[in-house]
């Protein structure tokens, strides 16, 4: 059941490094997402802030790599859900830009077992260590130029 869960946590980082941010949206579509700044819930809306918040280039995508580890995962099958804690590390390269981590912290989740499949039921993501993220995020407010 856990490898379930981790495949779910994987997805996530594929996604968001892929620049498919209509999957992310599906992927937590029954999901709340929240960080410092608030929460969104909702295919929709978690779709539409992703693509108002990280930068994507004209390959289509972030030019990322999302590294999630130390995975503890804590499952209650009689409940049918599931919590994990984890670390994620964020790299970027550019032609401009050598690779680099540019932002690590913590993911907080919680699981599902909806229908015989696993869901995530909430993201809660709390950044620790921030470097230069200026290619990643768009200011606040809106995108920027630079971007796709």
């Amino acid at each position: 059941m856990s490898r379930a869960i981790e495949n779910l946590i994987a997805a996530y980082a594929e996604l968001v490094d892929g620049g498919d941010f209509a999957g992310l949206g599906a992927l937590l579509a029954d999901a709340s997402f929240g960080s410092s700044g608030g929460s969104v819930s909702g295919a929709e809306a978690i779709e539409a802030m992703f693509r108002g918040t990280v930068i994507v280039y004209e390959d289509g995508t972030p030019r990322t790599k999302h590294v999630t580890t130390n995975l503890a995962i804590e499952v209650d099958e009689a409940a049918g859900t599931a919590g994990c804690r984890s670390y994620f590390t964020v790299l970027q390269a550019l032609p401009e830009l050598p690779l680099q981590p540019i932002a690590s912290g913590r993911y907080h989740d919680s699981f599902a077992r909806r229908d015989g499949r696993w869901r995530f039921v909430e993201r809660r993501v709390f950044v620790d260590l921030v470097g230069d993220v200026s290619r990643h995020l768009y200011p606040r407010g809106g995108q920027a130029a630079g971007g796709k």
